[in-house]
């Protein structure tokens, strides 16, 4: 289902039901991981080596991460910055799919390319989510601030937000970390499809007699390996990303340790293999993988699920049951 099938039978979707499915997908699936997402935007954003050996680190694991948020800003606080980071979602899903799947019946009807290849799907992939990320990258932005921000909090609500950000550091303030973005959306989105296509393969390969007719079991665990994967491959690029995106907003991190100000995406690498080793790219990486295996999980799994839906009610329409 995700990706051009010249082989499919029966009624197809049009552009508005599939950017419909990916935005229900995006947004059930925003709803499940907003507290994974905030410790991961916690863990990157901290100078202090993520130790319980350092005095200084506010946070060292996920449980006492999460124990911390709750003591200190309650459980609201694990879905700050939830309304655009649901905006988000919603946006970035319908693009993403709808790219994807022009840009999958453009490599059927114009090249000699399989559009079921993985490597097709790689290549699409990654420039479906690169279309998102620049229409998405000033929402990616604002749901940063908001997740970084503690008590007392510097954004009272969302238009108070992006007033605040455009009077006091102009309209690029909403593209800060958009050069990370692009470097890495488009290898880490195209190995998400990629893996998602191989997986999807391998598990028919193992279980030839799925009694799941819809292969729903099959898309949430292909999904959730590939997520895994792709993150684990591009994850600093996503580091450099948050970093850079706070930028200007150091008055909000105080609370939180040390704070650092970067020129710009070379100075933010350089700084941070200084200032805090090999290991700093990597901060946030477990709540960053349990998040990936989710999300990815639920955002394949969703969307075929909410496409096959539509599906049955177009075909139920068209035969008169």
């Amino acid at each position: 289902m995700v990706g051009y099938d010249p082989r499919a039978e029966g009624p197809v979707l049009s552009t508005t039901e599939i950017a419909a499915a990916g935005s229900v997908a995006g947004m059930v699936t925003r709803a499940m991981i907003s507290p994974l997402d905030l410790i991961k935007i916690r863990f990157q954003l901290q100078i202090e080596k993520l130790s319980v050996q350092n005095p200084r680190a506010k946070y060292h694991g996920i449980w006492q991460g999460c124990r911390c948020i709750l003591t200190e800003e309650g459980l609201p606080a694990f879905w700050k910055g939830h309304l655009p980071a649901q905006l988000l979602s919603v946006t970035f899903g319908a693009v993403q799919f709808v790219s994807f799947e022009m840009l999958t019946e453009f490599v059927h009807t114009s090249t000699p390319y399989d559009s079921r290849n993985a490597a097709v799907h790689f290549v699409c992939g990654g420039l479906a989510a690169c279309t998102a990320s620049v229409a998405c990258q000033p929402l990616d932005t604002l749901r940063t601030r908001f997740a970084a921000q503690g008590e007392p909090k510097v954004y009272r609500n969302l238009r108070h937000a992006v007033a605040t950000m455009y009077r006091t550091e102009g309209p690029l303030t909403f593209y800060r970390g958009l050069t990370p973005t692009a470097i890495a959306v488009f290898p880490y989105a195209g190995l998400q499809f990629f893996f998602y296509n191989i997986f999807k393969q391998v598990y028919l390969w193992a279980f030839p007699a799925d009694p799941d007719s819809k292969g729903n079991i099959r898309n949430l665990v292909s999904g959730s390996c590939a997520g895994v994967l792709s993150k684990t491959m591009t994850y600093p690029f996503d580091l450099f990303k948050k970093r850079l995106q706070v930028g200007g907003f150091e008055q909000a991190r105080t609370p939180f340790g040390q704070v650092r100000s970067y020129r710009g995406f070379l100075d933010c690498i350089v700084k941070i293999g200084q200032d805090e080793g090999a290991r700093g790219y990597f901060k946030g990486l477990s709540p960053s993988l349990l998040k990936a295996a989710v999300s990815t999980g639920f955002i394949f799994f969703c969307y075929e699920f909410f496409c096959n839906t539509l599906l049955s009610l177009k075909e139920s329409t068209e035969t008169g049951d």
